[in-house]
């Protein structure tokens, strides 16, 4: 089998670092992405106290979760004119997201240039990228360092990747202490979506020695440190250690993409609303248990160690208020090539929502 890796973001990681985030960012303007919260909780405050007199910020603080196509073309042609040096994305998985986006479709020429590839069919090619200083708040998507983001189309109930090597960050900032305030839930949902993406990349065709590393050793981490945080949000060393786990399965995932797990999620998201995190997670009890001969002596008490973690959280009982029929209506839309392809196991839809629910 040959292989390649490649991976071009600097990391910039640990304990305050945000503080540093002004001594990168050249000079000019620049557009820093993120939500209404975060800019209560005072981190665009704390970013603009950084920048020197030839560094200025504007701030769009519009982002809602699972970017929406139109409002991203929206917003491509409110900001398109202005004369960035880049962008600063703070938050989740939906701001980092909106912000690799919209580094590609500022500098495009399509007057639309979401709607014109994912609904017009005109193939993906994005010019050369806007720098973004990825700060991610939250432990799961591992946006930070993925050559990707998703856009969501509600009308059409479709999910889209935009997608290339311009997608990757140029500097990541993983700063834990940002991860603190986030509620219980919300932690949850994406340290499962970080686990997700571990246990994706291993029954992956695609998967590398790399890629194997980086998920085996995110997955030891969120087996002692993720509970951890779930019963202790103030708890600093869980929540490194959960936001180390998130980078490595998404370093992991850069590589292998996802596999039948997202598949099945995305039209659950869309047509449902079921929140990313949990739509990825409520089958891997099912999928463990259907691959443990494939994880092999090395591997099995932790892939074991995780299966009891997931079904201690009872994630089948968390989409229970739609029945085994109403998910089994979707099944054709579950079956993403892109995705579902990369699974190395058989797949059977039927049994693996009636077995997960």
């Amino acid at each position: 089998m040959h292989w390649m890796h490649t991976f071009p973001v600097p990391l910039l990681a640990g304990r305050g670092c945000f503080e540093q985030i002004g001594g990168h960012l050249r000079l000019g303007t620049w557009l820093l992405i993120t939500t209404r919260g975060a800019v209560r909780r005072g981190w665009a405050d704390r970013l603009q106290a950084q920048l020197s007199g030839g560094c200025g910020l504007m701030v769009c603080d519009e982002v809602t979760p699972n970017p929406e196509l139109e409002h991203l073309d929206a917003l491509t042609q409110r900001y398109r004119e202005l004369p960035l040096s880049g962008l600063v994305a703070i938050g989740g998985g939906s701001v980092l997201d909106t912000a690799k986006t919209l580094s590609v479709t500022l500098p495009s020429t399509l007057p639309t240039p979401l709607s014109t590839c994912f609904r017009a069919g005109r193939p993906q090619h994005w010019p050369q990228p806007l720098p973004v200083v990825a700060v991610p708040t939250t432990s799961g998507t591992g946006a930070e360092v993925t050559p990707f983001a998703t856009v969501w189309d509600r009308a059409a109930h479709k999910k889209h990747s935009v997608a290339g090597p311009q997608l990757y960050p140029t500097l990541a900032v993983l700063d834990p202490c940002l991860t603190v305030s986030l509620p219980a839930q919300e932690t949850l949902y994406t340290g499962l979506d970080a686990t997700s993406h571990a246990l994706e990349s291993i029954w992956n065709r695609n998967s590398t020695p790399i890629t194997q590393a980086f998920a085996w050793h995110a997955l030891v981490l969120i087996a002692d440190a993720f509970p951890k945080a779930l019963r202790n949000g103030a708890d600093l060393d869980a929540r490194e250690a959960v936001q180390q786990a998130s980078v490595l399965a998404g370093l992991a995932i850069g590589q292998t993409r996802t596999a039948i797990a997202h598949s099945i999620s995305y039209p659950l998201t869309s047509h449902y609303g079921v929140p990313h995190g949990l739509a990825c997670s409520f089958t891997l009890p099912h999928l463990i248990r259907e691959n443990m001969a494939f994880f092999g002596e090395t591997h099995e008490p932790i892939a074991r160690k995780i299966l009891r973690l997931l079904e201690s959280l009872l994630l089948g009982q968390e989409v229970r208020k739609f029945t085994q029929a109403d998910l089994l209506t979707l099944q054709n839309e579950m079956l993403s090539p892109a995705r579902s392809a990369n699974y190395v196991g058989n797949i059977d839809i039927e049994r693996i929502i009636r077995s997960s629910v």
